[in-house]
């Protein structure tokens, strides 16, 4: 067993889960479980004249927040800097090589 590891208990959708966990990772781990329970019961306002589902809770709850980490990525994608910048290093390069 890892000694770096430790077990917590987090609830998501009334259920205790045990986790064994970094320690570092403690704060992020926990906060994720109350925003997947604060979006839960959003969820539960939006459709509470109706009966839903804990599975399709989690499902609107799974597919909002995987929007969100793909839009994130999209915005943090620096891909298209650093080609602008291999593509400019390279002219710089040859126009240097090309006038000694």
């Amino acid at each position: 067993m890892d000694d770096n590891k430790f077990l917590i208990h987090v609830k998501i959708a009334e259920k205790p889960y045990g986790l064994r966990i970094e320690r570092k990772d403690e704060q992020l781990v926990r906060h994720a479980a109350r925003q997947i329970e604060s979006k839960m019961t959003q969820y539960r306002r939006v459709f509470s004249t109706s009966e839903v589902d804990v599975k399709d809770l989690l499902a609107m709850v799974t597919l909002q927040l995987s929007i969100e980490n793909l839009r994130l990525e999209r915005k943090n994608d620096t891909s298209p800097f650093a080609d602008k910048i291999q593509q400019l290093t390279d002219e710089l390069e040859s126009y240097l090589k090309d006038s000694l």
